[in-house]
């Protein structure tokens, strides 16, 4: 797996640093300054290094310096971030040798791509080194020594050589003073240009400590931030609590209401059965008034036909006589003829008598029905009656 070592002050940059390189399937070694990135390449070598490049004390540049300057550092890729990225910043990366600069905040997956295009480079094989061309040497020439005679003019070519490397030397000197001269202009034009560069660079740490104070409270937001989002998540778990709560209360209003309408309905039953069984009772009353009627009638009959039974001993007592005279024995016939009324009113007395009863045992039947409909009733109030109690005591305690 390969190694990143990323150095910035800001916690959260480190913490979004890490996440995107993490998921890219790269191990990350975090640095909270420039001393903790300096002394970790003191011992590791890791396979990128990323570093910001304002740090309070040692600052990007010079960690990118100190890997170039480390023979088993060199080629390590640097890649430098920064909030602010101009010209200076450009110039400075490419004066300590970094091999790029990224913008932050970082945008999508910018830094996980530049990383991976870094590691993707140095697992590249660099090309072989051409071999150089042996340069052949220069023959030498060989001069034959010149005769007696001639050794004058070669003294005089001798000395106009040597006149004309003076000549040369003097030309090239003039060539080099007018270059010094060029150079030095253009160091003094450089100087004006480095101080008028020192105060842009005063003023850009000035802004850069600006900026640097607002990161900082930017951070702080961000702590904050994250602590309101947990606030809000858990007040989010509450109202969503409160809603399954009201909810399952509305439900439970809802079958409050529902028992209301059927224990109103059970009620009107109820007195309806009320109603009935009052009529029941009544209807039994006057059954208990028919019978105790029906007795009286009985005992009516039971006199009359004791009578009758006289009547008929006193008639075959008179027929045994036979002194009678015609008047009795009309009036014995009115007493036949009235007995026999007695009796025809006797028999349809005895089929009312027997009807009323049959009426009793009926209403008496409908009575004990209507008695255990009523108990059911009861029971069953009374049951609604609990449940309304236990829907009650719920309400109250939450």
């Amino acid at each position: 797996m390969p190694k990143i070592l990323l150095a910035d002050d800001s916690i959260a940059v480190r913490k979004v640093a890490e996440r995107l390189l993490t998921e890219a399937g790269l191990g990350v070694t975090l640095a909270a300054n420039g001393e903790e990135a300096l002394a970790y390449l003191a011992k590791e070598r890791p396979d990128v290094v990323v570093s910001d490049v304002i740090m309070p004390d040692k600052s990007g540049y010079e960690v990118c310096a100190f890997v170039r300057g480390n023979p088993t550092l060199a080629a390590t890729p640097v890649l430098l971030i920064s909030g602010i990225v101009n010209d200076e910043v450009t110039k400075q990366a490419e004066s300590c040798r970094a091999n790029g600069v990224l913008k932050k905040p970082f945008q999508g997956t910018s830094l996980k791509d530049r990383v991976l295009e870094l590691i993707a480079k140095r697992q590249e094989p660099s090309p072989a080194a051409a071999p150089r061309p042996a340069t052949s040497p220069t023959p030498a020439t060989v001069e034959k020594a010149s005769p007696m005679a001639d050794q004058q003019q070669a003294r005089a070519g001798q000395d106009s050589v040597k006149l004309k490397e003076v000549e040369d030397q003097l030309r090239a000197e003039r060539a080099r003073s007018e270059d010094l001269g060029k150079r030095l202009a253009e160091a003094a034009e450089q100087l004006t240009h480095a101080k008028g560069a020192e105060t842009q660079l005063v003023a850009e740490r000035q802004r850069i400590s600006d900026l640097e104070a607002k990161l900082t409270h930017s951070e702080h937001q961000a702590v904050r931030i994250s602590e309101l989002e947990t606030a809000l998540k858990a007040e989010q778990s509450a109202v969503d609590a409160l809603k399954q709560e009201v909810e399952h209360s509305q439900k439970i209003s809802g079958r409050v209401v529902e028992l209301e309408s059927a224990l109103t309905a059970e009620r009107a039953a109820a007195e309806e059965l009320v109603e009935q069984l009052s009529d029941l009772e009544q209807v039994s009353i006057r059954a208990r008034d028919v019978e105790a009627r029906l007795a009286s009638a009985e005992q009516q009959g039971a006199e009359l036909y004791q009578k009758i039974q006289d009547l008929e001993v006193e008639l075959l007592t008179e027929r045994r006589k036979g002194a009678e005279t015609m008047g009795q024995l009309q009036e014995l016939e009115r007493v036949a003829t009235r007995v026999q009324e007695m009796e025809g009113l006797l028999t349809a007395e005895r089929d009312r008598n027997g009807m009323l009863a049959r009426r009793v045992v009926e209403a008496e039947e409908a009575a004990e029905n209507a008695t255990k409909r009523l108990e059911e009733m009861a029971r069953k109030l009374g049951e609604i009656a609990g449940l309304a109690s236990q829907l009650g005591n719920g309400r109250g305690q939450s």
